[in-house]
């Protein structure tokens, strides 16, 4: 479980076929620091689990399945990535429960500055539009952010300038593709709804 608070701003090292699949590795010296290999990291969203850990390079194998249902699949070297360690027990809890398990990925429609803070669309698929909420939570690139506006093909949120500058949308221009999960509360109630229904 994660909370949608980045910890640190990863840059890629390198993509590349493994043995047994697709290896994936990013420099990330303060957390580098903090882990051991097994750790559950969010990789922008995307929780995956540490293979290999030498200084302050972090390794991980990539399942088909991720690469599928992620942007990871586009990154390349040097691009920057949003990292997150699992939610310890003992933790202070922000943001809103983030699993890790990516639903999509979604283009960025327009994001531009306006006044102090930003405002950030995304191109939002009719096949999931029923989990987003007017102020409800959804995780973009793992990021725990409240929905500002919802458009008939898009959201928005709005992103403050500490937001922008400690996470990967310090980057961020329309056409990038983000990792989307919607928040799991909804998920289960559309889940529970038809047998609530038929009692």
């Amino acid at each position: 479980m994660f909370t949608g608070l980045i910890e640190e701003v990863g840059s890629v090292i390198s993509v590349s076929a493994a043995s047994d699949g697709t290896e994936l590795k990013i420099a990330a010296p303060y957390l580098a620091k903090k882990m051991r290999r097994g750790d559950s990291v969010a990789v922008n969203g995307c929780c995956l689990t540490l293979n290999s850990h030498h200084r302050n390079a972090l390794g991980f194998d990539l399942l088909a399945e991720t690469i599928a249902r992620t942007n990871l699949k586009h990154l390349q070297r040097g691009d920057s990535v949003n990292l997150e360690r699992a939610l310890g027990a003992k933790e202070r809890f922000g943001g809103h429960f983030v699993q890790g398990h990516v639903d999509c990925v979604s283009p960025v429609v327009a994001f531009r500055k306006s006044g102090a803070d930003f405002r950030l669309e995304i191109e939002l698929s009719a096949k999931f539009a029923q989990y987003t909420a007017l102020k409800g939570s959804i995780a973009v690139n793992g990021i725990s952010l409240t929905v500002a506006e919802i458009l008939p093909k898009s959201f928005v949120a709005w992103i403050v300038p500490y937001t922008k500058k400690h996470t990967n949308l310090d980057r961020a221009q329309a056409g990038d593709l983000m990792n989307l999960e919607f928040d799991i509360l909804a998920k289960y109630v559309e889940r529970m709804l038809p047998g609530l229904v038929k009692k």
